[in-house]
């Protein structure tokens, strides 16, 4: 996930491309206190997670101080029956897609006091009346603040042939996303400055130039997006999720939701148990963690992914950071050193900063395909070139070539803030904080213990809160973890499933972010039998790189 500034959970849509159609085997393989709380929720007590698979015991007690995730009524109240009740309209668009939009209420409490129009992309099943159509199948590639559409319009030609064939592949922007009333807030120059602003200050004057930038922020946003930005929470986009749903016609849902994806499945899980078909949660968020225990879990695994790196780049002939892994380890610090005293020029006369240069070697963490590119990146930021760097942090905030932005750190930052208390209250906490985020993360952790800042400043309250979801008399929900995922680190999967009344926990011992459609033939053909089957895999299977 990102933390603050950078809370994304995924780099699904730039990886979709790497997603290769699997044949289908069947062989064995943040502190504010009395924050208002979600719909769903309650005071009751801990869950047991008897007969599940037991989180690390941090997790376990974070869980344990939790309030649990209650299911809403199985009945569709009255004043939302009009919006389960609509039409959808499809039409052709972008090759063998079809869109349709719908609407859903503003505000789940006062459903006639305004809608809200959502947007949604389809590929139908390919099967010719021989392969038994199973009816859609919900996809999210996470964020928050990754576009459903966009991700399934990329991906959909890598998922295995007989998965394309049973089912129809749905994608829905969550409100405030993309096509779905986007959240909007700075302009692309105000964006540059942001992205560029100094992430580790140093000085008074430094920390206020980073306070500048995070009310600058939330201003813009506030002044673009109004009302919508109190409306933007994960218990809200998964509510929307269960009228696409209705409308589509599926009794229960089907989904594979990837990194923040597994938070939006697994909130519909908990809010509608009964409706839970085959569920596919892959880089798993713990929804039990509070914000800032969040960022810090979240800075160690990109440590762990930084020293994976590392041991791989060291033996290679290219490798420009030395010949051991203490020896990388002490070039990227004065790497960012070095920038943060004197950023370097790029093309097109921009600079690469330090928190640029930090986003890039982040940015990189994500999927082993990007490692060769940033082995040459730091390679060229040695010789004085801050180009290759500077192309990995605007791939990482899908900045355009003309400058742009899409709405992704928007949509990021609104849903981020929304869902839980702000990590800190002021600055000086932040500084206190520093040592436990370094003890963590060496080598990031300063960096995203300030980037935590931003939701300290945000115009509208949190009304989310840390919960558990238990989500009980479910059918089995497969939680997929990756041992040394950066941004949703391996624990978080293991404390989910746990949660999880009927989890399945699966785990992929190998690098990068999520793993499902990345090549390895045990994680897929496991997957791929439970979409298609209903086969769930063994508790505690494991596969191997």
């Amino acid at each position: 996930m990102r933390p603050a500034r950078r809370h994304r959970t995924t780099a699904a849509l730039r990886m979709a491309s790497a997603l290769v159609a699997t044949g289908l085997t069947l062989a064995g393989c943040t502190g504010h206190s009395g924050a208002a709380k979600p719909p769903g929720m309650d005071n009751g007590g801990p869950i047991s997670a008897d007969g599940t698979p037991a989180a690390t015991a941090s997790a376990a007690a974070v869980a344990g101080a939790a309030t649990p995730l209650q299911p809403l009524p199985a009945a569709i109240p009255a004043d939302l029956a009009s919006f389960y009740a609509q039409q959808l309209a499809w039409q052709p668009c972008d090759q063998k897609f079809e869109c349709t939009s719908f609407k859903v209420p503003l505000d789940y409490d006062h459903p006639a006091a305004g809608d809200l129009s959502l947007s949604a992309v389809r590929q139908k099943a390919s099967g010719d009346g021989s392969a038994q159509h199973l009816g859609s199948l919900l996809l999210n590639p996470g964020g928050p603040g990754g576009s459903a559409i966009e991700y399934v319009e990329s991906a959909a030609a890598g998922y295995n042939p007989a998965v394309l064939a049973a089912y129809d592949l749905v994608g829905l922007d969550p409100r405030g996303v993309g096509r779905s009333s986007p959240v909007s807030c700075l302009s692309g120059d105000r964006m540059d400055a942001y992205t560029a602003v100094d992430s580790t200050p140093d000085t008074p004057a430094e920390v206020d130039q980073l306070v500048a930038a995070d009310k600058e922020f939330a201003a813009a946003c506030e002044q673009h997006s109004g009302p919508l930005l109190g409306h933007v929470s994960t218990v809200e986009a998964a509510r929307d999720m269960d009228v696409l749903r209705a409308l589509l016609g599926d009794p229960k849902l089907a989904y594979v939701g990837k990194s923040y994806g597994t938070m939006l499945g697994a909130t519909y899980a908990g809010l509608f148990p009964s409706r839970v078909g085959r569920m596919v949660l892959d880089g798993a968020v713990d929804p039990s963690q509070d914000a800032l225990t969040s960022n810090r879990t979240q800075a160690g695994g990109f440590e762990t992914a930084w020293s994976s790196f590392a041991q791989d780049c060291v033996k290679r002939d290219d490798c420009p950071i030395g010949r051991t892994e203490q020896e990388a380890g002490r070039q990227l610090d004065a790497l960012f050193a070095k920038l943060d005293a004197s950023p370097l020029s790029a093309d097109g006369g921009r600079k690469l900063t330090e928190a640029q240069g930090v986003t890039g070697v982040i940015e990189a963490m994500y999927a082993e395909f990007l490692w060769p590119q940033l082995r040459a990146g730091l390679k060229a930021a040695q010789a004085g070139d801050g180009g290759p760097l500077l192309k990995l942090s605007d791939d990482y905030y899908e900045r355009g070539s003309d400058g742009s932005y899409p709405n992704l750190m928007f949509a990021n930052m609104a849903v981020n803030c929304l869902d839980s208390p702000a990590p800190f209250r002021s600055p000086d906490e932040v500084a206190r904080a520093v040592p436990d985020f370094e003890k963590a993360s060496p080598h990031f952790g300063r960096d995203m213990a300030w980037m935590a800042l931003s939701c300290t400043y945000w115009p509208v309250k949190p009304t989310g809160a840390p919960h558990t979801v238990r989500a009980a008399g479910a059918a089995p929900i497969v939680v997929v973890g990756t041992t040394r995922d950066p941004a949703t680190p391996y624990a978080w999967a293991q404390a989910l499933a746990g949660q999880l009344e009927s989890g399945r926990l699966l785990t992929y011992d190998g690098d990068g972010h999520t793993a499902y459609g990345r090549h390895n033939d045990c994680v897929d053909s496991a997957i791929n039998r439970y979409l298609l089957q209903g086969d769930s895999p063994a508790q505690g299977l494991r596969c191997a790189k």
